[in-house]
């Protein structure tokens, strides 16, 4: 009853000022929530700049990564050639049971929409070597070696009553490889120490 009793009856003026805090309220709540949004839209683009930041460096190191690798693929593959090239223009020509006279090394050639290239071929009066050089082979280099001599036919007509032999030569060979060029009919061409050993016993015309 005493709180009752103390009640004061609403006047017009007391409706405004209650009216004028609820509006006053709601747009402190509103400039609250602006701001909050404000914060977060700050935040999500902080965000999506430093994604976007990771992604260009991200990009950047596999671009110079790739850069790298190719490089030392090419430096390796480049210094096989040089190597196997070098080893059979000093004489070591006397395999595949002939005498090769003439060596030639990166031939390059594009005919009837064909290409092909040949890292180091042999020649003689009646015989075409051409052996592929891969710093390190695979078994699935061997197809790639066994259309040589198909693609050599075509590319170099003059050969094509010629015997065709083909060699796999890499500075380092696997068992299964080795096993797979001999049952192809491909000479084994590699390093073993300061040595350039060739297998040939199995060696097939083509």
């Amino acid at each position: 009853m005493d709180n009752l009793q103390n009640l004061q009856p609403a006047t017009p003026e007391s409706v405004w000022a209650i009216l004028r805090e609820t509006v006053q309220l709601q747009k402190e709540n509103e400039r609250k929530r602006e701001e909050r949004e404000r914060e977060n839209e700050r935040k999500r683009k902080e965000r999506e700049r430093e994604r976007e930041e990771n992604e260009k460096k991200w990009e950047k190191r596999m671009k110079k990564l790739e850069e790298l690798t190719g490089s030392w693929a090419n430096n390796h593959g480049m210094f096989a050639e040089e190597y196997f090239f070098n080893s059979f223009d000093s004489g070591k020509t006397n395999f595949f049971g002939e005498k090769f006279d003439e060596i030639a090394q990166h031939l390059k050639t594009r005919r009837q929409g064909l290409e092909d290239e040949y890292d180091i071929v042999l020649y003689n009066h009646a015989s075409v070597a051409i052996i592929e050089v891969k710093y390190k082979a695979h078994t699935n280099d061997i197809p790639t070696v066994l259309k040589k001599a198909e693609t050599f036919r075509i590319l170099y007509p003059e050969y094509k009553d010629f015997k065709i032999y083909l060699g796999l030569a890499s500075m380092s060979f696997y068992p299964e490889l080795e096993q797979e060029c001999i049952n192809q009919g491909i000479a084994v061409i590699k390093q073993i120490g300061d040595t350039v050993v060739i297998n040939d016993e199995n060696l097939k015309v083509f």
